[in-house]
């Protein structure tokens, strides 16, 4: 789009300059049809008239050429019909080329127009004034006004249509990242205003169905907290007569309904907050290894690494990868923090089953479960791990490899943000 606007203002000139190329062509090869033909016949005839005939003596022929020429500041000289020179004024110039059949003016680029009559009797009269040495020097100097004050005219009509297509790019582009509050400027009344006002109804329809979702999930998610307590809280009262492993089963199902809940106001809160609330220095690997040491059999190797972001986040997605390892693979998890670059790689490994091709990508989708790696969990654990990342201006990706797989996060280093916004795709599994 940066690029628009030139390539429409060079379309404008280049159109102007084949109009004049063709125009120039037309009136070379149509020109002698204008009144300038007349002019030219009217000429050859007086002086037809006023010189004498072809035969007579070159003496009076010269004699007859200096009376017509006489009190005319130009060149002149008279050719027979085969090219001869008969007589001549002042420095005579080329007799015209071969071939030639009716008069015309004969131009040399740079230098004065030579005027080529043809007589009545087959001679040509050719006349150049002496005093227009550099005529094409001024046509030259007004050609290239012209030529500038049309590129200076078509300029800003050009450049009023591009900014607004490029303020309504701006736009979709600032919607597209999540800013649903934007809006373009409504210039004019052609197609781009109209198109602004189309982006502009759409922009709003968004952003009230989306607030709209936001809101009904989180008031939903606050409603359930209400019933999940007092079920808990019957649960407390049971008596001890009660089945210990019904118990425990309506306990867990409490547990994980409770997570549920969290994870949807967790990810609720990251979809309508700014992606730069918070950007503190985080030490990555300390903050692995205080999450590792609540699952038995975890390791954690690498080096100190900082990252700027949300500590609160940050360790949230640990959590949810070294709960993912514990529920769905096999001892032991290897947690590993290393500095690649500008960028910072955690991972984090177990010895499970590992993950399908054609499911790599669908594990990071909400709600989404393997249909090999048990229906435990909410099915938001991945989902948030990567919209965390993401909002840290990293990644998540599953990488296999022999005996197992890894979880890989990729963030840019503490002392590298607003450098890349993308964290580096190739892996070494």
């Amino acid at each position: 789009m940066r690029r628009l606007y030139l390539r429409i203002y060079l379309a404008v000139l280049a159109s102007l300059a084949v109009l004049a190329v063709g125009s120039a062509v037309l009136w070379r090869a149509f020109g002698d049809a204008s009144p300038a033909r007349t002019t030219f016949d009217v000429a050859g005839t007086l002086a037809h008239n006023a010189l004498p005939a072809p035969g007579a003596p070159a003496a009076e022929q010269q004699r007859s050429l200096e009376r017509l020429a006489a009190g005319v500041l130009a060149d002149v000289a008279l050719y027979a019909a085969d090219g001869s020179r008969l007589a001549a004024v002042g420095n005579a110039p080329a007799a015209p080329e071969a071939g030639l059949e009716r008069s015309r003016w004969l131009r040399d680029w740079g230098r004065p127009a030579i005027a080529a009559v043809r007589l009545p009797d087959g001679r040509w009269l050719v006349a150049r004034s002496p005093h227009e040495r550099r005529r094409g020097g001024p046509f030259l100097f007004t050609l290239t006004l012209l030529g500038v004050a049309i590129g200076v005219g078509a300029y800003p009509v050009v450049r009023r249509l591009t900014v607004r297509l490029e303020r309504l790019q701006a736009g979709v582009e600032s919607l597209g990242a999540g800013d649903l509050a934007v809006r373009v400027k409504v210039e004019g009344r052609d197609e781009v205003a109209r198109l602004a006002e189309s982006f502009n109804r759409a922009a709003a329809r968004i952003e009230t169905l989306v607030s709209a979702h936001r809101s009904l999930l989180a008031n939903a998610s606050h409603e359930l907290r209400t019933p999940l307590a007092r079920i808990r809280m019957a649960v407390e009262l049971l008596k001890p007569a009660a089945d210990p492993a019904r118990k425990r089963e309506l306990e867990q199902d409490i547990a994980e309904l409770d997570a549920l809940i969290e994870e949807i106001l967790l990810a609720s809160r990251l979809d309508a907050s700014p992606a730069d609330d918070v950007r503190e220095p985080v030490e990555l690997l300390a903050l692995a290894a205080e999450e590792s040491a609540r699952y038995e059999g975890a390791r954690v190797e690498g080096e100190s690494a900082v990252v700027r972001g949300d500590d609160r986040l940050l360790r949230r997605l640990i959590r949810n990868l070294l709960e993912n390892a514990r529920r769905h693979g096999a001892p032991p998890i290897e947690v590993d923090v290393r500095r690649v670059g500008s960028f910072v790689e955690l991972r984090v490994c177990d010895r499970g089953a590992g993950v399908p091709d054609a499911e790599r990508e669908a594990i990071f989708q909400p709600f989404h479960r393997a249909g090999d790696r048990g229906a435990r969990g909410t099915g938001l654990g991945l989902a948030l791990v990567r919209q965390i990342a993401r909002r840290h201006h990293g990644d998540a990706r599953y990488v296999a490899r022999d005996g197992g797989g890894c979880f890989v996060v990729t963030l840019p280093a503490g002392d590298s943000i607003g450098a890349p916004d993308t964290a580096p795709l190739s892996d070494a599994s």
